[in-house]
């Protein structure tokens, strides 16, 4: 993805990791005595320890990142990108893991993780626990689906969830069909107008600035929206935009969610 070849270790013993969701895998892979560095994102889902924090997902303290001396920077598409191309330039061991628009591809990334740091085993291990875990939550879906409606950035920058992102995959898990579904996408502009059309039993809501209130329940009044809500917060196991290993979590919690609303959208129908 870098347009260029580098050079790895077999077994990579200074990784600084900057996508949470691999971090995550990581430590369940029993590879965090290898990780000397890490964003700030990645302590919401693991012990960060004494590990130095070398920036966010787009700003790097490169100062920082140069001193720890690693042998292997694990970092992802998207508008990470453009960080990525700039640290791999000044000679930095980047490996850039693509977005995982799929359950599937969270899977797959994993195992390029395990092959990464030379750990194919610890790799198919994790994902196999976790395909098992999605067979479980496929075989105990309720029959009578609920349309869920899923926004995320909820207020300030809103992208609704098309049918191109694991988000899709995480709302089939918890038991909902997604109403954008047929969005060859993965996160489109809102668009309330066509979302009142497609009929949606539940709104799914998320937004991940720490400094920033949302009032959900009064967007939603201001929308003229009489659906029930959800809000999911920015803590492991609700964290909508989370490609790790807790994603399965977020479609557990989901699960319950939406089978607390069952009588009410059943009496709707």
């Amino acid at each position: 993805m870098l347009g260029t070849i580098i050079t790895l270790p077999e077994k990579p013993q200074r990784v600084v990791m900057l996508v949470s969701g691999l971090t995550e895998a990581a430590w369940l892979m029993g590879l965090s005595d290898r990780v000397v560095g890490l964003s700030a994102f990645c302590g919401r889902y693991v012990e960060v320890g004494d590990r130095v924090v070398v920036g966010d997902y787009l700003r790097i303290d490169e100062e920082k990142l140069a001193a720890l001396k690693p042998d292997l920077i694990v970092m992802t598409g998207g508008i990470q990108l453009g960080v990525a191309r700039k640290l791999a330039a000044a000679g930095l061991p980047v490996y850039v893991v693509p977005l995982a628009d799929s359950f599937p591809g969270i899977l797959e990334n994993i195992r390029k993780l395990g092959a990464l740091f030379g750990e194919m085993r610890a790799a198919h291990e994790l994902t196999d626990e976790m395909e098992l875990e999605a067979a479980r939550l496929r075989a105990t879906a309720p029959v009578i689906r609920p349309r869920v409606y899923v926004e995320l950035w909820f207020g300030r920058h809103p992208r609704m969830a098309g049918g191109l992102t694991f988000i899709h995959d995480l709302i089939t898990l918890a038991g909902g069909k997604n109403v954008w579904a047929d969005a060859p996408m993965g996160y489109l502009k809102l668009d309330t107008k066509e979302t009142e059309a497609r009929k949606p039993d539940v709104a799914v809501v998320f937004w991940e600035d720490d400094d920033t209130e949302v009032d959900a329940p009064r967007l939603m009044e201001e929308r003229g929206w009489r659906m029930p809500l959800i809000e999911a917060q920015l803590r492991p196991g609700q964290i909508l935009i989370h490609d790790g290993p807790s994603c399965l979590e977020v479609a557990r919690w989901l699960r319950g969610r939406l089978g607390d609303l069952d009588g009410k959208l059943l009496s709707q129908t």
